[in-house]
C-alpha cells in the first residue's frame, strides 16, 4: 500500500471495491459521476462489472437482481436521480435484499449543478432506509465498508449520502490493496420472499418498523460515527454531520484563538451525527442532558435539528435547539468555515466579528454566468430554431444538461425546464392548451436515452403536434463526457452497436425525422421549417459533436476565424444574436464611429457559424 492524495468520489469506489462489491450500476450526475468511473478503471483488477445504466431506475433494478442472488452491488447518482430511482428503491424497502445493496445518492448544497436542493437524510425517512453522511473521503471510505455490513445484517439497501464538497475533497490516505472478487453467487428461488405481494409487505413494514424505532436507534448510539466530543459541561453544545462537521471544528478552533480566555469555548461539548437516520437517541438523550442550549450546523434540510426537538419532546426535557427553524443558521445554500464561526460567535458571545478598520476590503469577484462553450454546436441548433421560426406563435421547452445554457440572451430559446425529459411531455401539454401554439422540445442524445423516449410515445399516441429537436453531440457532456447507448462504447470497454435515435422515433410514429448539420445555417433553417409544418409528432436531429470530443471522433477544423476590418461596419450581429464568448467588442473604432467585432484566437474553434451570420461576409 502506498499513502496517495485520494478524491472523496476516488475513496467511495476504493471503499466499494474493497468491500467486495460485484456490481455497479449507475447514471452520470455530478457531484457523484466520478464513483462510476473510478470503479470502471479497477475492474481488471477486481472482477468488477460496471455500468452506465440508461437512467437510475435501470440501474437500481439491474442492481437489486445481482443483490437477490447475493451479490454485493453499488448504485450511483445525485439527488435528483434519486427520484427517477425511487420507484424500485421504495419497493426494495419493503422486500429487502440478499447481498449488501448500497445507493449512493450525492447531494448538492448550493445548489452548484442541479435544479434543486433535495436532503437525501429526509427520503432516507421517507423510504425506511439507514442513511450514512460522511464528513471527509476517509470517512466516505470507511462508512461504506460499514454500509455494506449492515445492509446484509438486516437485508436492507443502505444509503450513502456525501455531499459536493465530500465528493470533490483530497486527502491523504493508503491506497487499500484491491483484489479478484471470486465469489459466484447464484439466485435462489423463493417466491414467498422475492415476489411483492400486499401481504408481504404489511408483515414487512412491522419488522422495519422496529428496526428503525427500536434497534437501529440503539445501535447507531454506539456506532463509532455518533458521538460527543466534549471537555466539560457547559450551557451550549453544537451539533453537527457531514462536511458541517469538520466547519464547525476549524470554527470552534478559529474561535478558541480569537478568544482565549473563554471558559465556554474551552469546555464546549460537540455532537457528531454519521447515521442521521436512524437517528441515534441514545447518545443524543446524553448530549440534551448535558446542554442547555444546542446549536445545529448541518445542510440542506434541519433533519438533526428537527430529531433533536423531537426528543426534547418526547422526553420533556428543555433544552433549547436553534438552527434553521428560528433562523440561527441559514436555512439555504452551502455552509461554510466562515458561516460556522459568525453563527457560534453571535450565540456564545452576543458579538459579530466587524471588519478591523484600516484593513482593505477585498473587491467582489466578477459576475461570470454560464454560457456555451465556444463551438458548441447547440448554440447553431438554437439559432436555426429561432430564425426558422421568427414571428410565429411557439413555446421552447429545455432539459437538462449544456442546453439549458439555451435561457441565456442573447438565445434566449428556454421557455421551461424542469427536470429530465420533461421537455417532451411539457410541451404536449401547451399544445393540448393552445393547439395554434407551435411547441418545441430540446433534449440531448444521452438525456433522450435517459427519460425521453417514454415522451415521444405519449406525444404519438395522444396525436400531439411538436417539433422535438434532438441536440445530438456524441456524449454525456455536461457531467464529463460518459458513454451512452447511441456512442456505441459501454463501461466495460466494450465496442458494441450503437442505437440510432432516427429509428426509435421513426418506430415510435414520428412522422418525419430529419438531421441537419447545426453549422450549416441553410440546411438546418429548411430542417426546421419543414419539421413544423408536420401536423404530428415531427423532429429534428441536430448532429454535431461536442467541441472537447470531436477531436477523438475523427473531426477536423481548420483554425480559428478573423474579422476583416476594412470590411467590418460596426453592426455586431455575430456578437447580439449569438452569445459566443470568443467574440467581443473591440477597442478599435470604425470610420462611421463604431465599433468593430473582435474574435478571441485562443478561443475560436472556428465553427464557422458567426460567419454565416454577419451581413456584410467580413468574417472569414
Amino acid at each position: 500500500m502506498s499513502r496517495q492524495m485520494i478524491m472523496g468520489n476516488q475513496a467511495i469506489a476504493l471503499g466499494a471495491l474493497k468491500a467486495g462489491v460485484k456490481l455497479a450500476a449507475g447514471y452520470p450526475g455530478t457531484p457523484s459521476s466520478e464513483i462510476i468511473e473510478f470503479i470502471a478503471k479497477y475492474k481488471d483488477r477486481t472482477g468488477t462489472y460496471v455500468e452506465w445504466s440508461v437512467n437510475e431506475k435501470a440501474a437500481a433494478e439491474v442492481a437489486a437482481g445481482a443483490s437477490y442472488a447475493g451479490s454485493r452491488t453499488l448504485v450511483t447518482m445525485k439527488q435528483v436521480g434519486l427520484n427517477v430511482a425511487s420507484d424500485p428503491v421504495m419497493c426494495l424497502s419493503y422486500v429487502g435484499v440478499k447481498g449488501g445493496m448500497v445507493i449512493v445518492s450525492a447531494d448538492d448544497p448550493g445548489p452548484i449543478s442541479s435544479q434543486t436542493e433535495q436532503d437525501t437524510r429526509v427520503f432516507a425517512s421517507y423510504s425506511k432506509l439507514p442513511c450514512f453522511d460522511p464528513s471527509t473521503p476517509l470517512e466516505a471510505f470507511e462508512m461504506i465498508q460499514d454500509a455494506f455490513e449492515l445492509s446484509e445484517k438486516y437485508h436492507t439497501p443502505v444509503l450513502l449520502r456525501p455531499t459536493t464538497r465530500v465528493d470533490h475533497a483530497y486527502e491523504s490516505m493508503e491506497f487499500p490493496s484491491l483484489e479478484k472478487n471470486s465469489v459466484n453467487n447464484e439466485f435462489e428461488k423463493d417466491t414467498n420472499r422475492w415476489v411483492i405481494f400486499p401481504r408481504s409487505s404489511y408483515l414487512n413494514h412491522k419488522r422495519i418498523f422496529d428496526r428503525n424505532e427500536h434497534i437501529l436507534p440503539a445501535e447507531f448510539s454506539e456506532s463509532k460515527w455518533n458521538f460527543i466530543e466534549e471537555n466539560g459541561k457547559t450551557s451550549t453544545g453544537v451539533a453537527a454531520g457531514g462536511i458541517s462537521w469538520c466547519y464547525v471544528k476549524e470554527a470552534v478552533s478559529i474561535l478558541k484563538a480569537r478568544y482565549p480566555e473563554s471558559e465556554e469555548l474551552k469546555n464546549i461539548s460537540l455532537l457528531k451525527i454519521g447515521t442521521p437516520y436512524p437517528f441515534p437517541e441514545k447518545l443524543a438523550e446524553k448530549f440534551l442532558t448535558e446542554n442547555k442550549r444546542i446549536v445545529v450546523f448541518e445542510e440542506l434540510d434541519p433533519v438533526i435539528e428537527n430529531a433533536l426537538i423531537h426528543i426534547c419532546g418526547k422526553t420533556g426535557m428543555k433544552a433549547e435547539v436553534c438552527g434553521k427553524a428560528d433562523g440561527t443558521v441559514p436555512e439555504a445554500g452551502e455552509l461554510s468555515v466562515e458561516t460556522a464561526v459568525s453563527v457560534l460567535e453571535k450565540v456564545l458571545f452576543n458579538s459579530e466579528k466587524k471588519e478591523e478598520s484600516g484593513a482593505e476590503s477585498v473587491p467582489e469577484l466578477p459576475v461570470r454566468p454560464p454560457v456555451l462553450c465556444a463551438g458548441c454546436p447547440h448554440r447553431g441548433s438554437f439559432y436555426a430554431v429561432k430564425q426558422a421560426m421568427k414571428g410565429k406563435k411557439t413555446a421552447y421547452c429545455g432539459d437538462i444538461g449544456c442546453y439549458t445554457l439555451g435561457n441565456a440572451k442573447p438565445l434566449d430559446m428556454t421557455d421551461t425546464c424542469l427536470c429530465m425529459g420533461a421537455d417532451i411531455t411539457m410541451a404536449q401539454g401547451f399544445y393540448h392548451n393552445e393547439n395554434d401554439r407551435h411547441c418545441f422540445s430540446f433534449i440531448g442524445d444521452s438525456t433522450f436515452f435517459a427519460s425521453g423516449i417514454t415522451g415521444v410515445i405519449n406525444g404519438v399516441y395522444n396525436q400531439a403536434r411538436q417539433t422535438v429537436c434532438v441536440l445530438d453531440n456524441s456524449t454525456t457532456a455536461m457531467t464529463g463526457h460518459q458513454p451512452h447507448p447511441g456512442t456505441g462504447m459501454t463501461m466495460m470497454g466494450k465496442t458494441v452497436e450503437k442505437l440510432s435515435i432516427k429509428k426509435i422515433l421513426e418506430a415510435a410514429g414520428v412522422n418525419p425525422v430529419l438531421e441537419a448539420d447545426p453549422f450549416n445555417q441553410e440546411q438546418a433553417v429548411a430542417a426546421v421549417k419543414q419539421a413544423s409544418e408536420a401536423e404530428g409528432v415531427s423532429a429534428v436531429i441536430f448532429k454535431a459533436p461536442c467541441i472537447a470530443v470531436a477531436s477523438k471522433l475523427g473531426y477536423k477544423f481548420n483554425g480559428p476565424v478573423k474579422v476583416q476590418a476594412e470590411k467590418c461596419i460596426g453592426c455586431q450581429k455575430c456578437i447580439r444574436e449569438l452569445g459566443c464568448p470568443a467574440l467581443s467588442v473591440s477597442s478599435s473604432v470604425l470610420k462611421n464611429g463604431k465599433h468593430k467585432a473582435e474574435i478571441d484566437a485562443s478561443l475560436c474553434t472556428g465553427c464557422g457559424l458567426c460567419r454565416d451570420v454577419c451581413p456584410v461576409k467580413a468574417i472569414c
